[in-house]
């Protein structure tokens, strides 16, 4: 009778000592949770056996985890929003500016009113283009239609492009220079984005380049190529986020979205677009879906966004 008691109340000792532990490592990991910042990368830990304890513990350093994760998103995202803001505020805010100091010029001196009205108009349409290209983007990002694509002769596009820029590059003294293996190139691609495609790059090169362009294709690629301006060399690998710009001042014009833009519409149109330089050149490559696989392009924006001018 004795030896039993004894055994039992070994058991039952063991059993309380296994009950305080298992108290003991839960209040620890209350405190850790209570004290701890939540933007710690600490963890919970435990020691207590049995395959229950740990998944506990698997479960809650998982949710923990999660809510970092959502809370550096989060302030991602906020950065990202007043970044955002910030470029819109200074790039709309540019033009607006100017055109209202030409404003309160022509009351001063009224003689000179065709010359002041002729950079207002200038300064407005340049805040035209701004809000069309902010408009068009947050297009492309809220509204996932596809793109419809077909076979698509390269050139008329381009040509349509040039022409509609033809008084910029003329002022500018570019003369475009067109290298095409053949004038009947085709390409897999929507019409009103490829043409939009076009002008945002020929704008790019007029606005950042330092002078000259060439445009060259064959085998599903076309490559536009311009000399860099005296600004400091863009990053090829940012050139294509949107409002970035190679210049910190962001005197130029443009609010950043031109090149995002082509990356967007290249992308929702099954190709892709890439940078490169070479010595003192800027090289952006357009590099089209091979084949016909379908009539609309997939993950894409509907085409009605690609109107306008950039």
């Amino acid at each position: 009778m004795l030896p039993a008691l004894i055994l039992a109340l070994i058991a039952l000792g063991a059993a309380a000592l296994r009950l305080w532990s298992y108290r003991s490592q839960m209040l620890g990991m209350a405190q850790v949770l209570e004290e701890t910042p939540v933007e710690s990368n600490l963890g919970l830990t435990v020691q207590m056996p049995g395959a229950a304890a740990r998944r506990l513990c698997r479960a809650v350093n998982r949710r923990l985890e999660e809510g970092r994760l959502l809370r550096t998103e989060v302030l991602n995202s906020e950065r990202e929003l007043k970044y955002t803001m910030a470029c819109i505020s200074h790039d709309i805010r540019t033009p607006l500016a100017g055109a209202m100091g030409y404003l309160q010029l022509l009351e001063v001196e009224p003689d000179r009113r065709e010359e002041y009205l002729s950079i207002v108009k200038k300064r407005l349409e340049e805040l035209d283009g701004l809000l069309d290209e902010l408009f068009l983007y947050t297009r492309l990002l809220n509204e996932p239609h596809p793109l419809e694509c077909r076979e698509t002769a390269a050139l008329p596009p381009l040509w349509d492009a040039l022409a509609e820029f033809y008084p910029q590059l003329e002022a500018a003294g570019v003369t475009p220079e067109l290298r095409f293996e053949r004038e009947d190139v085709k390409i897999w691609a929507s019409l009103e984005a490829l043409g939009r495609v076009y002008r945002n790059l020929i704008a790019n090169a007029l606005r950042h380049g330092g002078g000259g362009l060439s445009v060259s294709g064959g085998s599903g690629t076309i490559c536009f190529s311009n000399a860099l301006g005296p600004s400091p060399r863009p990053d090829p690998d940012h050139l294509f986020d949107r409002f970035y710009q190679g210049s910190p001042a962001r005197g130029k014009g443009g609010a950043g979205l031109g090149l995002a833009i082509v990356r967007e519409l290249m992308e929702r149109m099954g190709g892709r677009v890439s940078a490169h330089i070479i010595e003192e050149e800027l090289r952006i490559e357009l590099a089209f879906r091979s084949d016909s696989d379908g009539g609309a392009c997939e993950n894409g924006g509907s085409s009605g966004p690609a109107e306008g001018n950039g």
